[in-house]
C-alpha cells in the first residue's frame, strides 16, 4: 500500500474502464455505484455527478470515499477524502472532459453535456490517501 499510483496503475486507470465508488450511508452501510471518471496528471480522480445523488449526500456528511477499478487479473483500489465542487465552471469543464473520454461520437458530445447540465451537477475531486494495486502478473 502507498499513497501514490505506480506507472502501470496510471496506465490501467487511463484505459477504457469505469470504476466503482463506495461511500457510507448514514447507518454505516456501504453505498456503491459505477461511475465514469478521469485521472488527472497529479493523480487526482475526477468524477461529475448529479448533486442530488445518494453518494453526494453521503459525501457531504462524511467525505471519505473508496474507488475501485478492476478486470479479471488486475485491480486498483483507492481511498481517501473527497472535495465537492459546486463551481459550475469547474463542473462543466470536468463534465466535458469526461464526455470526451467516454462518448466516442464527437458529434453528439455537446448535446450530451447540454442535456446533463439541465440538472444540477457537482464535481468530485479525489486525491487518494491510500492506494492498493493488485495484479496476477509478476511484472506489475
Amino acid at each position: 500500500m502507498t499513497s501514490t499510483l505506480s506507472d502501470w496503475a496510471r496506465e490501467f486507470l487511463r484505459e477504457d474502464r469505469v470504476g466503482v465508488v463506495g461511500t457510507l450511508n448514514a447507518d454505516g452501510s456501504p453505498h456503491l455505484t459505477t461511475m465514469w471518471y478521469l485521472l488527472a496528471d497529479d493523480g487526482t480522480l475526477i468524477i461529475t455527478t448529479l448533486s442530488r445523488n445518494q453518494k453526494v449526500k453521503n459525501l457531504r456528511r462524511d467525505p471519505r470515499m473508496t474507488f475501485c477499478v478492476g478486470d479479471k487479473t488486475r485491480s486498483v483500489s483507492l481511498s481517501g477524502h473527497v472535495t465537492i465542487s459546486e463551481d459550475q465552471a469547474v463542473v462543466r469543464q470536468d463534465l466535458e472532459r469526461q464526455v470526451e473520454r467516454y462518448v466516442k461520437d464527437e458529434g453528439i458530445r455537446p448535446q450530451v453535456v447540454a442535456t446533463w447540465l439541465q440538472q444540477p451537477h457537482v464535481a468530485l475531486h479525489f486525491k487518494p490517501e491510500k492506494v492498493t494495486e493488485f495484479s496476477v502478473s509478476p511484472m506489475h
